[in-house]
């Protein structure tokens, strides 16, 4: 029963990743079939990430009173009502109605079995577990790509939509499993208030870098169909399936990372993959019209990014101890998804006045800002675990 835990949770996390790329993936076909400019993109993620910042700084509070079960569940179903939604818009004021439940969902159970599974598990299956949201954003660009090619892209969210569903009716009627693990109760204990966790010393630092990090992710995300369209050549379709390579770089990487994380260690995965991210980088910078090199490149930075969010988040309870890791968890969430929010549509209004050619610039900015940042926090918590 304690493996089928597990499963459960991993497939909980591989939900949360279905309807990350479908945005991202669609938006050439869906920006021209709804008569907006491709910068609007920017406004649907700034409501789905505006409703994920309330639904982790309150993840806490939620946790405590209902449990990470339940809050896993019901943040499941808001997704699945939310990608409906987008399945049967033909407005552009639709996307952002059903934008908001979509961003509820999402911030929620992110923050819940991040938390749940940094408290119970090892490195190893942190780094599993997200390899399971990779395998989800993975999933969606294909579906995408074949709706664009057969049907329409509101069919890619519609089936997208009954695949959630599926996965939170499974979650329902599997929640008795989870009190198999007894820790679950632990996570009613009171928590630090948010006002107390940010005078933690480095916290505020970790924020800053994992805002940084979550902004050039995200940005590489969304913008890598658009790359490939505007700055490549390729087609709408082929687009949408060259934006998977990030998801199968980002995946494939958290799989290898998982062999490794014990032995290395949060920080030393995190230098790694900071490093290699930005040799991707580097690649997209090289004065080459090649789509087969381009490519390469997101796979690299995909490889890259693969062990960061989650040694990040992994190492939170060690370096803040645990009594305070639900709340700052929190808080990290919510400040990555702030940098969701701003940089990545940010981004998009840059591109039309200056060309999406400065996507790699853009990218190389925030990572290195990111390691800076993720640097002097391991410096400071290493302080004070020393002593």
């Amino acid at each position: 029963m304690y493996s089928f835990l597990l499963v459960i949770i991993y497939l909980s996390f591989l939900s949360l990743g279905l309807p990350d790329s479908l945005l991202g993936s669609g938006w050439p076909a869906m920006s021209v079939d709804l008569g907006v400019s491709s910068s609007f993109m920017g406004i649907v993620s700034m409501v789905i990430s505006g409703g994920t910042i309330v639904s982790s700084l309150f993840s806490s509070k939620l946790i405590n009173r209902f449990g990470t079960r339940i809050v896993t569940v019901v943040s499941v179903f808001l997704t699945a009502l939310a990608l409906f939604g987008f399945s049967f818009a033909n407005e552009f004021w639709m996307l952002i109605v059903f934008a908001i439940p979509y961003g509820l969902g999402a911030g929620a159970v992110d923050a819940a079995l991040n938390n749940y599974v940094a408290l119970h598990y090892s490195s190893r299956h942190m780094s599993w577990l997200h390899c399971f949201w990779g395998l989800g954003a993975i999933i969606s660009p294909f579906i995408m790509g074949y709706s664009l090619e057969n049907l329409n892209w509101n069919s890619g969210y519609r089936i997208v939509g009954f695949i959630q569903l599926g996965i939170g009716i499974f979650l329902l009627a599997t929640l008795p499993v989870w009190k198999v693990n007894k820790k679950e109760k632990e996570e009613k204990k009171k928590s630090v208030g948010l006002l107390s966790a940010l005078k933690i010393k480095g916290v505020l630092f970790l924020l800053i870098g994992f805002f940084a990090y979550c902004a050039a992710e995200a940005t590489a995300m969304q913008w890598a169909s658009t790359y490939f369209v505007e700055v490549k050549g390729a087609t709408i379709e082929n687009a949408a399936q060259l934006a998977s390579l990030f998801y199968i770089g980002i995946t494939g990487g958290r799989f290898i990372s998982g062999f490794v994380a014990n032995k290395l260690g949060d920080h030393k995965m995190i230098l790694f993959g900071s490093l290699i991210a930005i040799i991707g980088v580097i690649i997209l910078l090289l004065p080459f019209d090649s789509l087969i090199l381009a490519s390469s490149g997101f796979v690299i930075i995909g490889l890259g990014c693969a062990p960061i969010y989650p040694s990040i988040i992994h190492a939170t309870p060690k370096n803040f101890g645990q009594e305070n890791s639900e709340t700052i968890i929190g808080i990290q969430m919510a400040s990555a998804y702030v940098g969701t929010t701003f940089i990545s549509p940010l981004f998009g209004l840059l591109a039309n006045l200056i060309g999406f050619s400065f996507l790699p610039l853009y990218l190389l900015a925030f990572m290195v800002l990111m390691l800076l940042m993720v640097e002097i926090t391991f410096r400071i918590t290493k302080k004070k675990i020393e002593k």
